[in-house]
């Protein structure tokens, strides 16, 4: 950082767990969900590997693909679970290869379920050698139930996703409201490349503005908001305080509402939000990133004019944790 250069205004951004209920940086989200689901082995081995299928494996229509073929082969088994054939699994057939084998956590799934890794003698006459399988261990059959469960499962799951924390901060009135100084983990680039894009697209800016058209500027601008993963949003109240919160960009306006309204000591108390300018968010279904409330805004609140107020809106339990802004 540069010497004298201003204090974050929120020293990063912050995730939960779902499982462990830590507290983890954004850098080191992934890591923690890949121990975290690795630790659930112990615990529940099927549920750990459906959940590195459904996680780490990105491509969401390659998943689909895979976990309904998997199922087809426990279907297979659950209505056939007197025939051997059903119970084995070539590793180096086409269809297993192409749409399962290539993803993270099938293995383990058919583990967990009971298959074990065997080499079987080649069935072509004459031949010699062996190739390997996938093999329902032979109790596994009389647990027909676990595995339609096991299925039911696999295909019903989604992403474990952690928990974007919204760290809620109240500031007493500041004159330093809409001064914001955003740390890197806010923007998709990261800092050195913001700071160069910024710089390039200044200078293209100054050669092209008399050429461009106003749809065109639109059409930029939308380009660079789409840079912001996160935004940093603050909302004034009538008696100066000062709302915090950490937002995705793409989060509509609705959030921001139910946000606010869990800080009042009455939730039910109209009121409205307006963003820079003036601009009433009335159309709560629109993204941050489409309103310009991106990477950061102070927008204020607005009680609703015949609401007559007494004492503060806020909840104690806030107020008495409110901080100074600098």
């Amino acid at each position: 950082e540069e010497e004298g250069a201003a204090a974050p205004s929120v020293s990063g951004v912050y995730f939960t767990c779902p499982l462990t209920g830590a507290t983890v940086r954004k850098d080191q989200k992934e890591k923690h969900l890949r121990e975290a689901i690795q630790a659930h082995f112990s615990v529940d081995p099927v549920a750990a590997s459906i959940m590195e299928i459904h996680t780490f494996n990105k491509d969401r229509e390659k998943v689909r693909l895979c976990v309904e073929t998997m199922a087809k082969y426990l279907d297979n088994i659950c209505l056939h679970p007197e025939e051997e054939k059903y119970r084995k699994i070539k590793l180096q057939n086409k269809v297993f290869q192409e749409r399962i084998s290539c993803l993270e956590g099938t293995h383990r799934f058919f583990q967990a379920v009971g298959f074990e890794t065997k080499a079987l003698p080649l069935n072509a006459v004459a031949a010699e050698g062996t190739e390997e399988y996938l093999v329902l261990q032979e109790e596994a059959p009389r647990r027909l139930q676990e595995l339609r469960d096991a299925r039911e499962r696999l295909l019903s799951a989604e992403p474990m996703r952690a928990q974007l924390q919204r760290q809620p901060l109240l500031f007493r009135p500041s004159a330093a409201a809409a001064r914001f100084q955003l740390p890197p983990d806010f923007f998709s680039l990261t800092a050195q490349e913001l700071r160069r894009e910024q710089r390039l697209r200044a200078e293209a800016v100054e050669r092209a503005a008399a050429l461009r058209t106003r749809a065109m500027r639109e059409k930029e601008e939308q380009r660079e908001l789409r840079k912001y993963n996160y935004t940093l949003l603050r909302v004034r109240f009538p008696d100066g305080y000062i709302l915090q919160g950490t937002f995705y960009a793409r989060e509509s306006v609705s959030v921001l509402y139910s946000f606010v309204r869990e800080a009042l000591r009455d939730d039910w108390l109209p009121f409205e939000l307006l963003g820079p300018g003036g601009v009433k968010l009335t159309d709560e279904n629109l993204a941050f990133n489409e309103c310009g409330l991106v990477p950061s805004a102070l927008l204020l609140l607005s009680w609703d004019a015949a609401l007559e107020q007494q004492g503060s809106p806020l909840r104690p339990e806030l107020l008495a944790r409110a901080q100074s802004l600098c």
